[in-house]
Order: C-alpha cells, then structure tokens, then sequence
C-alpha cells in the first residue's frame, strides 16, 4: 500500500488530478487498474489517500522534533528550520498542496483524518507559545493558527516560487549559502515577531 501512494505522490505531484494516470501508476507497480479501483474506489480516492498520506508523514516526523524538551525560543527556531528544510526536501508536498489549492480543497474537504492529522502540530505550536510568554520571552496575543500559517507561507514560498523568483532576480536560489541564509532568514523573522 505505501508502494502504491509513493508512486501515486510523484504521479500526482508531477500532473495534478487532472493529468495524473491510474494506468501509468500500475505500470509503475507491476499491478492492474483494478487492484488500485478496489484499493481506493476510484483515481478521486487515491489522490485523497495520497494527501492525507503526505499530511500524516509531515506531523510524524514533526512530532519527533522534542519541542517540548527545549527552552521556549529554541524549541520555536527548531519548529521553524524544520518546516523550511522539510519543504525544500518535499517539493511533492508542494505541489500536492498547491494541486489541491487549485480545487479550492474539494477533495480534502472529504477527509474523514485531515483536521486531526494537525491539530497536534498546533497543540505543539501552542504550549511552544505559552511556555515563552510564561518565561517573559514572547508577546501575548499570538494565533498559533496564524503563526503556523505564516510559518508556512515563508517555507512554501522556497519552493513554489524558486524557479520564478530565480529567474526575475538573477539569483541562484539553490546554492548551499543561499539556502541556509534563506533559513536563517525565515527563522529570525518568525522569532523576532514572536519576542516579547
């Protein structure tokens, strides 16, 4: 199964819904059309089943993170570059999301998982959040939704935008110095914001 949704990712991340081939996918699997069918109901059902696999690998890995093991500021800088290197290392999830952007989320909209995939992030986010206002160290009156929201933003922008961005500005965006300075970047925006 897992097989099948790897697959199933690249094809969807690479042509959307609409491109996207069930018989390309078999191939690629040594399997039928019919065995994906009986799997996942219809192509509809697969690419549901590939974004909540994409949420659900993200959350995973990012509840290994330790946060609440670090002091407040730090625990938030770790949450911060490790949303930024996970979406440069996952353009597919990029692309995902961007896909399903595009359909004004109608097919997550379905998802029976899709909402308690990620309100650990946010409970994470949050206690990050209290503990540094309990230490005197962040702001009151942070949304921690607003805040994962434009932890986000700035991480997503590396990717959906480097070729074009690249372009326009005659920068070379994958270099290694640039992104690490990226990062940091987007780390000390956040942090600074967040600071009381």
């Amino acid at each position: 199964m897992a097989d099948i949704l790897s697959v199933a990712t690249r094809e969807f991340a690479d042509k959307g819904l609409a491109g996207a081939r069930i018989d390309v996918i078999a191939k690629a699997m040594s399997t039928s059309k019919r065995m994906i069918y009986y799997y996942f109901g219809s192509k509809e059902g697969l690419y549901l089943a590939v974004l909540e696999e994409a949420y659900r690998r993200m959350r995973a890995i990012e509840s290994n993170l330790h946060l609440d093991d670090l002091p407040p500021e730090d625990a938030l800088r770790r949450l911060i570059g490790f949303t930024v290197d996970y979406q440069l290392a996952n353009p597919d999830f990029i692309r995902l999301v961007m896909t399903e952007n595009i359909h004004r989320a109608e097919y997550l909209r379905r998802s029976k998982a899709i909402q308690q995939l990620n309100v650990p992030a946010i409970d994470g986010l949050k206690r990050v959040l209290q503990r540094g206002l309990d230490a005197g160290l962040f702001r009151g009156g942070i949304d921690p939704v607003d805040l994962h929201r434009s932890i986000s933003a700035l991480s997503v922008f590396n990717v959906a935008n480097r070729y074009t961005f690249s372009l326009i500005f005659q920068r070379d965006l994958d270099t290694p110095a640039a992104i690490i300075a990226r990062r940091d970047s987007i780390i000390e925006m956040i942090v600074r914001f967040v600071r009381k």
